[in-house]
Parts: C-alpha cells; structure tokens; sequence
C-alpha cells in the first residue's frame, strides 16, 4: 500500500535528518529504503525531499533560532530526535506559508509524542509556539 499522508512524509524527512546527523552523511547518501516504513506516493515523496532540502538549506538560520529560544543551552546538546522534529517545524514554520501555524506545531508535538516522550512533546510546543512568532514578522 502506497500512503500519501503528510505527517508521514515529515516522518521519513526526520528519519534522514536524523541519520544524517547521526552518521554525518550527506541525505543523498542514505538510502531511500530508510526513508519510511511504507512506500509514501509521489506527492509524499516530494514533500519528504523538500523538507530536507530546506532543512538542510536553512541549518544556518535554523540552529541559532532554535539556541536563542530554548532556555536548555546550545542546541548540539539536546537529543537529536528532538532537534530533528525542531528543525523540521522550524522550516515549515518560516518557509511554508501555506501550511498554517497551528497544523506546523501539532504534527511536531504529535511526532514527538510518537517518537520520543511527553517531556520532549512538551518542549516542541513550547519552542516552536515562540518560534511561530518569527514567522510574522517575516
């Protein structure tokens, strides 16, 4: 079964970016057998590959947003599954103006929720509620 959801697509983009991160490769290294649990359609596809192109576009802009938000320190010392699902969020939150705010930030929580743990939910929203500001002033 191909399965066209968009929280899916954010999923496999956080699957690369987190071996990416990881295992310091490039994401046209990481095989696309990685990239999701169940083949995603074409358009999910798309979606996977533009989030990580932006995101990895973006780093630059994205890491010291995300340092300057977070009362915990420096953003290399937080769990990269974490950081992943920021990063991700982030990108959306400030290049995809399409998708609205609200939708941005409850995929991210519900991601961590999903992949991580209550507390680190708790974290995303909080980030990324402070980071959603940044989008308005764009």
């Amino acid at each position: 079964m191909v399965v066209g959801s968009r929280r899916q697509a954010r999923e496999a983009a956080l699957q690369v970016l987190y071996l990416a991160d990881l295992c310091v490769w490039e994401t046209e290294e990481i095989p696309k057998a990685v990239r999701s649990e169940e083949p995603l359609s074409e358009k999910a596809q798309a979606f996977t590959s533009h989030l990580i192109a932006g995101v990895m576009a973006e780093l630059k802009t994205i890491d010291p947003l995300l340092t300057r938000y977070a009362k915990t320190g420096n953003f290399g010392a937080w769990p990269q599954l974490t950081g992943g699902i920021l990063r991700l969020a982030t990108y959306e939150l400030l290049h995809d103006a399409d998708t609205p705010v609200n939708v941005i930030i409850n995929e991210a929580v519900e991601i961590a929720k999903k992949h991580s743990t209550a507390e680190s939910s708790k974290f995303v929203n909080g980030i990324l509620d402070k980071i959603k500001l940044e989008r308005k002033n764009s």
